[in-house]
């Protein structure tokens, strides 16, 4: 099955995502191109990525202990707030059949069980000849960065379709 583009491609659409799931071709991507969506986490998210990932540290899980902590209470893991950015690009930006080849990242401030964090991924360089694509990614809850930093991706293509 061939990769469609543009919005008439992208019909899915799932509740926590504010903008539908598909895939964007390199042909088709544009510097300042954006892509977003917006989840609550909630004490299940937090569960479950303990379980998944096997990172049980009482910060995430035990509110007693964590009210001892420099957060003064539970904190989602970080990387369940990365995972978000994870969720743009291989949702949306480039969307499905994108290869992640890198991420960096700042954790900058807590996330905690009932925040609603926006995940935003934006194109800052693509060199065509390799399919490869550089994308600013940052996410917040209201008005405070809670992650930054930058992904590099292979993006796909309508030529090897």
């Amino acid at each position: 099955m061939g990769h469609e583009t543009g919005t008439n491609a992208m019909l899915d659409s799932r509740p926590h995502d504010n903008l539908p799931r598909g895939t964007i071709c390199i042909e088709d991507l544009e510097i300042g191109l954006s892509r977003y969506l917006r989840k609550e986490i909630t004490d299940r998210d937090i569960e479950l990525f303990a379980e998944v990932s096997t990172d049980h540290n009482p910060v995430h899980l035990d509110d007693d202990y964590a009210r001892d902590t420099i957060f003064e209470g539970r904190i989602a893991h970080g990387m369940l707030t990365a995972g978000l950015i994870s969720a743009v690009i291989g949702e949306q930006l480039p969307g499905h059949g994108t290869i992640y080849m890198g991420q960096n990242l700042k954790f900058l401030a807590p996330v905690r069980p009932g925040d609603v964090v926006l995940a935003e991924v934006t194109v800052r360089e693509i060199e065509y000849a390799k399919r490869r694509v550089t994308l600013d990614c940052r996410c917040s809850v209201g008005n405070t960065t809670v992650l930054k930093g930058e992904a590099l991706v292979l993006a796909p293509s309508r030529k090897f379709d």
